[in-house]
Parts: C-alpha cells; structure tokens; sequence
C-alpha cells in the first residue's frame, strides 16, 4: 500500500444557516471575518491562516450548482453543528470580555489539561468555540513536525 499524497490543512469548511445576512454580520462582528463572496446561496468568509468558512443557506445546495468551470456536487446539512477557532493564550480574557460586549452569552469554559476552550453559538445554535493552543497533540510544540517557534 502507498502512503496518500499530502494535505497542507483544511482549506474550507461549512456551517448551514437560516438567514445568510444574519449569520455573516454574525461572523463579521464576533470574529472580525471578512467578506470575499456573497450570493444567493452562499457567503465566504476569510479566516485567518489562509482559511474560509462557507456559510450555506440551508437547502440552497440540494442539487449541483453549475458554474462556468464545472459543477459543484450537492450538498446540505441540518442540525446543529460545531466549530472551534484556535487563538492566542494570552488572547483568553479579550475573548471572554469581547463575547460579553457583543452580548454573546458564554455556554461555557473548559480548562483541559493544556488549554482552555471557550463554548458560544451562533445565531442558527451551531456550537462555536475558541480555545487556546494544545487543546489537540497536533497542536503542541512538540508533535512531530510542527515548525520551531
């Protein structure tokens, strides 16, 4: 068996929502993101790191989309889903006073064993959290080649 070609990182990734304004002001206000693209079914938000997150309007994606390069399969999602954002350590306490002035109640605070996560949602109930670094081993200084600070 032959080892899989390489994955840099996740590139995008996908929350379903209700109302699409609604959702990106959201994500614009709380976390600062960007719009890059905004039409009938979707909006793309710049994350940091080279990152996007899609916000898709829930049903909006049940059958291929054409465009001019090809089309995009289906898909759609329902239920309630979760994210976690990494951020600085020394970022925890702005975090929790920039939730409370945006009137973003805080669900609730894990201190694990190497980090801290802060739990919130977002106006469609999706779980969002913020946690500080080496929540994850792949996270940590010293997971097998993680680059020297």
């Amino acid at each position: 068996m032959t080892s899989p070609p390489m994955v840099s990182r996740i590139l995008e990734t996908s929350l379903y929502v209700e109302d699409l304004d609604r959702s990106a002001a959201f994500y614009q206000r709380v976390f600062g993101f960007q719009v890059m693209l905004h039409d009938f079914r979707m909006v793309a938000l710049a994350v940091p790191g080279r990152e996007v997150l899609l916000l898709f309007r829930k049903g909006g994606s049940t059958e291929p989309s054409d465009t001019p390069y090809g089309p995009i399969p289906a898909h759609d999602s329902q239920g309630v889903q979760h994210l976690c954002f990494a951020i600085p350590a020394d970022a925890l306490e702005a975090w929790r006073h920039h939730l409370e002035a945006n009137g973003v109640a805080l669900e609730s605070e894990l201190t694990w064993p190497q980090a801290t996560s802060l739990y919130f949602r977002d106006p469609d109930g999706h779980s969002l959290e913020v946690a500080t670094p080496g929540l994850w081993a792949n996270d940590r200084a010293d997971w097998p080649g993680t680059p020297a600070a």
